[in-house]
Formats: structure tokens, sequence, C-alpha cells
């Protein structure tokens, strides 16, 4: 029969053997190599919207690489897009923005063309002649996205019910049919995407959203059409989000955030869909 003193000294020791456990543990998961590193270009000059949106990713992306293992670095300098730094990633994302010199879009396709993954939000796909953002860059928005030029867009941000058009995709998987996304500016486009082969959408606009868009100009409220926010090229391994604008108060003139794009569960299970798939290296 074992003494009360020897049942507190395996108690003891049973505790430590735990709480070694638990070190290793917790060294082994601090000290485990990533799966796959990512780094996000931004550039926060233009747009409240945007640039909330912007501090938002570089706070929720962060979190999602400690909870999944995966790396996450961001940067506004956009001298890093040149070979020799892309290498070092698997996945590269456009915080709304894109690449404007010559040099860097030519590592950024030869980037694409190489297998790297990409992930672009909202004003990443803007492109508009005349405008500061003009469509000089055809491989990027006729070919790769397949979209062509920015159109017209809602106003103000309202939330959208998104629907699922493939749920076999491994970006959809888990999601319903249809959700509500959190307020958004969406964005219309030059080219219809439903011809384009190469083009794979992946949720667009249900029709039960209509009317979107408060105004108060007529044509900032759409009353009925078909309109991709999420797809893919099936050539490359890419996935364009139209999400990325959140609520400001601009007409009460205090410029505060009314709405966050990440304060949504169902849309995060979209985009982490979308980051884990893309950083598995799989088409």
């Amino acid at each position: 029969m074992i003494s009360r003193t020897g049942i507190r000294k395996i108690a003891v020791l049973a505790i430590a053997i735990c709480a070694l456990c638990f070190s290793l543990y917790s060294a082994h998961a601090q000290g485990a190599k990533p799966k796959f590193k990512v780094i996000a270009f931004y550039t926060g000059r233009n747009d409240k919207a945007h640039i909330s949106f912007m501090h938002e990713a570089n706070r929720w992306f962060p979190a999602m690489a400690k909870k999944y293992n995966f790396a996450y670095d961001s940067t506004n300098n956009w001298s890093n897009m040149n070979p020799e730094f892309l290498a070092k990633y698997q996945v590269v994302i456009f915080l709304d923005t894109r690449a404007d010199d010559p040099a860097q879009r030519a590592a950024f396709e030869q980037y694409m063309k190489n297998g790297g993954g990409w992930m672009g939000f909202h004003f990443s796909a803007f492109a508009l002649t005349p405008s500061d953002y003009p469509q000089n860059w055809d491989w990027y928005h006729n070919e790769f996205l397949g979209s062509g030029q920015y159109k017209s867009n809602t106003w103000h941000p309202t939330s959208a019910i998104l629907r699922v058009e493939d749920n076999k995709h491994p970006v959809t998987k888990g999601l319903p049919v249809t959700f509500k996304a959190s307020p958004n500016e969406w964005y219309r486009w030059e080219k219809d995407l439903r011809t384009n082969p190469d083009i794979k959408i992946l949720l667009s606009i249900d029709s039960t959203s209509f009317p979107l868009g408060t105004g108060p100009k007529p044509y900032e409220i759409w009353h009925s059409g078909y309109y991709p926010v999420v797809w893919t090229n099936k050539n490359y391994r890419m996935v364009y989000f139209n999400m990325g604008h959140n609520a400001i108060d601009y007409d009460g003139g205090t410029n505060k955030e009314q709405s966050q794009t990440f304060d949504n569960d169902i849309q995060n299970k979209l985009i982490l869909n979308t980051l884990l798939w893309l950083g598995s290296g799989r088409k």
C-alpha cells in the first residue's frame, strides 16, 4: 500500500512530466518551420476606405499566420517586387494596390508564370483610362484577371448576398450556398467573365441583393445584372476578391470607420480557404 507521502511524490512527478511535455510541445510549435511564406504589398496613400482595409488586413493575416503556421510579411517598398525577393515567398497579396513600374510588373508576371500564388483585393484590379490608374498593363488586366477596365460601382458601401458558383472548388469548401458579405463598394467590369474559358467564377452577387447601393446618384444603385466578385484564372494559382473597401463616414465628415471587411466569419473562411489552397502549391 502506497503512503500519502508516496502519493504526493507521484502526483508531483506527474505534474512535472506534464509541464515538461507541454514545454517541449510549445518549443516545437514555436520553432516549427512555417508551411509557406506570404508577402503582402500595399501602398496606403489614397482613399481612407482602402487604407482602413489595408491596416485591418495587416492585423488579421498575422493572427491567421500564427494559428495556421504560415509566415506573413508585408511591405510598401515596391522595389522588393523583383525575382530574388519574390523567390522567398509562395504567395503574394496585393492589398488594394498594384505594381506600376514596368520592371516590377515584369517580375510579377514571371513569378506567376513560374507557379507563384496570388491573392488580390478590390482596388488591385482597378484600371480606367483616363485616370491616375490607367489600363496600361494588358497582361494583368486582360489576360490574368480577364476583367479589363473598371466600368462602375455601387455607392454607398453596403452588404450584399453572395452566391457560391462552384461548391467543389477548394476555395469554397464548407461555405453555404449564399451568405451575407461585409459592406463593400462593388465593382462592375468591362468584360463579361462568363465568356472567358480561362476564368472560373467562384462567387457572384445573388439577385436577392437588389437593389444594391443607396446612391444618391441613380447609377450607383444596381437593380439587376450579373456581377462576379470572386474568381480564379485556371492558368495560374490566383484568386481575386472584389471585397476590400470598408465603410467610412465621408458624408458626416468624421472619416470614422463604420465597417470592417474581416468582421465576417463566413467571408473570413473563404479568404482563409483561398490562402491555404494557394500556399499548398496545388492548382
